[in-house]
């Protein structure tokens, strides 16, 4: 197993070991298929490496579980750069562990607790409907290790969801991940930036 692999399956596993204690007492119910459970966005990225320019992906996903503030999400990305000297077409699909509102585990002191000074700062009078959110990234590409081979993806993302009414939700969020491509013949690892703005249905 690569060491990217095994850091990420780490990080994984001491994801959930810094769950506040207090879920484990819980009613959490496993939710197959949640409210919400599709997602649609754009995304506006700069990456580094096939080639190293702004563009605009689509990606569409859905929520295939959830239990208490976790939840599993499986997307596919589509990626297209067309030019007069070169195409490049790219997919993706990886999976998306989150964990939502994972800032109220820092609930405390009772006086003034941590998160909600946060929540205040970061949301305003939204505080109460914001769901912000932490996740990873795990999957592959193709193109890959070569035209017609996939390579792997991982990496991260931080964001916030706003329920709007009963089955709709907008969503927003940053995200970075690491991946295999080829390029006009070459295979790489490229380094890429999103800001995915998208709704929840």
């Amino acid at each position: 197993m690569s060491t990217p692999v095994s850091l990420l399956l780490t990080c994984l596993f001491m994801f959930t070991l810094a769950l506040p204690q207090t879920a484990a007492g819980q009613e959490a119910a496993l939710d197959i298929l949640p409210i919400r459970p599709f997602n649609f966005d754009i995304s506006f990225n700069q990456r580094t490496f096939a080639p190293q320019a702004r563009v605009i992906a689509a990606q569409v996903g859905i929520t295939a579980l959830r239990y208490g503030p976790l939840e599993m999400r499986t997307v596919y990305q589509y990626y297209s750069h067309h030019t007069p000297t070169f195409v490049t077409d790219q997919h993706s699909l990886f999976l998306n562990p989150r964990w939502n509102n994972f800032i109220d585990v820092l609930d405390f002191p009772r006086t003034r607790p941590i998160n909600r000074i946060i929540r205040h700062v970061l949301f305003g009078p939204l505080e109460e409907r914001a769901v912000p959110y932490v996740g990873t990234l795990i999957g592959g590409t193709l193109p890959g290790r070569s035209d017609a081979s996939p390579g792997y993806l991982y990496g991260g993302q931080v964001g916030v969801r706003f329920p709007v009414a009963r089955g709709f939700s907008v969503d927003m969020g940053l995200q970075y991940t690491r991946f295999e491509i080829d390029f006009k013949g070459k295979s790489d690892l490229s380094q890429q930036w999103l800001f995915t703005i998208g709704v929840r249905l």
